[in-house]
């Protein structure tokens, strides 16, 4: 945080610190005390409230009371009331225990490799660092460098610092990339001109113009506030193929006008003016090209509103660096040079056999134009066939693995799943390594490492990406390799493994994505009122969703019906027992949770003191019935088996509602090789026959 350059700083799979008083309900009830009453006890003690305000000869001092609690030690000096008139410390009726959130609800581990080479899993916390809105990425990359390297000096030298994301990396090779294009574009120009025209002062001339007019290109992305980011960067490599070609055509101009005998000074005038409107409406004809991706709504438009802008810009500076600097450099660079005459060139080399292909073409039209027909129709059903895809997959060092067991799974079954997942994942890449050598033919180390978030996602790594909420039957495996090239051979194999080996799981390995955040490629919602009548649609989307043969891991995102238990209260008996419903529930809340009764300062931190049953009277279900219940507004208790009944049956975890309406999205992941639009289009024309096997209207697709 004491970065200029860093604007957020959050911590993942750092667990809470608690203060736990872990009663025994019989020893409560030998001094006839309610668990309640610890909570009194504790308010009354621990108070931070401030005493008011008295004026001491002119000046206002405030009174603070004291007793707010300093350490653990005084919790347990606390005294509580007995009903005998008598008092008794807190340490002598239960166990105050310092610790942390028991169970866990959220864990994060790191898999390495040891200098030996053997992988090590430990605990780990992961920091996620956000940059500042307008800072440059490379120096707070830097700057973040500078720092570690400062806080390794200060730290045990076993404790290990890793990078799991590394954004300027990436932004880095990016722009290596954007400049490798360059070089090559500017090379190709040359060699271009040298073969088109024969000299060398026209290759400078063309060569020049590729940087002036990307110089013109970022003063205007600045003004407008677009910075290089990924779709800007790879719009620029798309425009280096068309910033040439109003310098081209400007600099031929020029050629001819100072072939045709006119001084410098003329022909660096009129040759670009000649052709003034022909440029102007060939570059306004390339901007509305693009212009249509800005009338994409959404996230998608909010994505790629870069791209036509930047297409504009460097096209605009194409227009003008066609206009000024190249009749400028011209004027200098360029000399008179003879030409022959068009009909002489028409009687032999290219130009001669062009001129006859166009002859043959225009005396055959109809030929030709049947020829033309006939490609475009080939064309269209090549078209037909191909895939669509809105966004590719991105290359990058990084993937992930969404770990999935049912919904009421605890964390340390998911936990389990998570860590037997690392071990094949290792076994796998480790294979791929030994079938892939490197240059001296020994197996190459693909895999960097493993961090895993079990109860919930990590931090968004990704812009693409969006966090799972923290949730107990979930686990999320970030994968880091070596080679960004090998991560996308690497997903069929560590699919295919991971899902015939991890029982009980539902195991969704995934790329990163250069586009907006997706999700699950392949989604159905299905909205209405009844629970029951959305259940039996989804499972025929489901059907219809499998029977297409190229979808896989079909399923829907309010999971299957888990075991519950239901306390039923007899009102009645309750109420004539001096008791409440409410009563009842806080009772098996407290015992069973724990609740807050107060909490103890440190600092700059606030520990709750929880109490809660000994896991001894709480370890069985059955225990339930055994617990006292003690009424809100007298002193009276009796066990909770005399007022209620213990219930069993199975019910629906998690409904989700989309638009205030109960909504279940179907889902699934194309079969390796194929694609989400191959899906839909086998499920019917948009959604048609989903509707029709659901016999519900309010049926959408989506598929990304």
């Amino acid at each position: 945080k004491t970065i200029p350059q860093v604007s957020k700083v959050t911590r993942s799979g750092l667990l809470n610190e608690n203060v736990f008083l872990l009663y025994s309900q019989e020893r409560l009830a030998s001094y006839n005390i309610k668990p309640g009453t610890l909570e009194d006890a504790m308010k009354g003690r621990n108070i931070s409230t401030s005493g008011g305000q008295v004026n001491v000869e002119g000046k206002n001092v405030t009174l603070e009371p004291g007793g707010e609690f300093k350490s653990v030690d005084e919790i347990g000096n606390v005294l509580v009331p007995t009903a005998n008139g008598s008092s008794v410390y807190v340490r002598d009726l239960v166990d105050v225990v310092r610790g942390y959130e028991s169970p866990a609800r959220f864990k994060n581990f790191f898999n390495w490799r040891d200098s030996q080479g053997s992988w090590q899993r430990s605990r780990a916390i992961t920091l996620s660092v956000q940059m500042r809105s307008g800072e440059q990425i490379a120096e707070f990359g830097e700057q973040i460098d500078v720092t570690l390297a400062r806080l390794k000096q200060q730290v045990p030298e076993d404790l290990i610092f890793a990078r799991t994301s590394d954004q300027p990396l990436q932004v880095e090779e990016s722009i290596h990339l954007f400049m490798t294009s360059l070089y090559e574009a500017i090379a190709l120009v040359v060699v271009i001109a040298l073969i088109g025209f024969w000299e060398w002062r026209s290759a400078v001339l063309m060569a020049i113009s590729i940087p002036v007019t990307l110089a013109m290109t970022f003063g205007m992305m600045h003004i407008l506030g677009i910075d290089l980011q990924q779709v800007s960067i790879a719009t620029l490599i798309i425009a280096l193929g068309l910033l040439v070609d109003d310098p081209v055509v400007a600099g031929d101009a020029m050629k001819r006008e100072l072939a045709a005998g006119h001084p410098s000074m003329i022909a660096s005038w009129l040759g670009p003016t000649k052709l003034a409107t022909a440029i102007l409406y060939a570059t306004i004809t390339n901007i509305v090209a693009y212009l249509p991706f800005l009338m994409i709504k959404g996230s998608t438009g909010e994505f790629i509103y870069t791209l036509p802008v930047v297409i504009a810009c460097s096209l605009v500076a194409s227009r003008l660096v066609s206009m000024t600097f190249i009749p400028l450099l011209g004027y200098y660079l360029l000399k008179p040079k003879f030409e022959m005459p068009i009909e002489e060139r028409r009687k032999k080399g290219f130009a001669a056999r062009y001129y006859r292909l166009g002859h043959w073409a225009i005396d055959h039209r109809w030929k030709v134009m049947a020829g033309a027909v006939v490609l475009l129709l080939g064309g269209g059903l090549i078209m037909s066939q191909l895939k669509t895809q809105f966004f590719p997959k991105d290359l990058s060092y990084l993937s992930y693995v969404d770990v999935w067991l049912p919904t009421d799974a605890p964390l340390s079954a998911t936990s389990e799943a998570a860590a037997q997942s690392e071990e094949i994942i290792r076994e796998v890449v480790a294979e791929y390594g030994h079938h892939h050598l490197d240059d001296d033919g020994n197996p190459r180390e693909v895999l960097k490492s493993l961090t895993t978030f079990v109860g919930g996602g990590g931090p968004r790594f990704w812009f693409s990406l969006s966090p799972e909420l923290q949730q107990l039957n979930y686990a999320q495996i970030i994968i880091q390799v070596q080679d960004k090239h090998d991560t996308a051979h690497l997903m069929g194999p560590l699919q295919k493994a991971l899902s015939e080996r991890v029982a009980g799981a539902r195991i969704d390995v995934r790329q990163l994505e250069s586009g907006k955040a997706v999700g699950l490629p392949v989604a159905i919602r299905l909205t209405g009122d009844d629970t029951t009548t959305l259940r039996s649609h989804a499972d025929r989307v489901k059907k219809i969703l499998e029977e297409t043969g190229i979808s896989d891991r079909v399923r829907d995102d309010w999971g299957e019906e888990s075991f519950a238990v239901r306390l039923k209260t007899d009102s009645e008996r309750a109420n004539t027992a001096g008791l409440t419903n409410y009563d009842v529930a806080m009772a098996s809340q407290s015992a069973m949770a724990g609740h807050q009764v107060t909490q103890l300062r440190e600092g700059d931190k606030q520990i709750p003191v929880v109490a809660k049953l000994r896991m001894e009277e709480r370890a069985q279900l059955g225990d339930l019935k055994n617990l006292y219940v003690y009424s809100g507004q007298g002193s009276q208790k009796i066990h909770l088996r005399q007022v209620a009944d213990l219930e069993y049956g199975m019910q629906t975890e998690k409904m989700r509602s989309r638009n205030q309406f109960r909504t279940i999205t179907v889902s699934a992941m194309p079969s390796e090789g194929r694609l989400a639009s191959e899906v839909m289009k086998l499920t019917g024309n948009d959604g048609v026959d989903l509707r029709s096997a659901c016999g519900n209207p309010q049926v959408a697709s989506a598929s990304g």
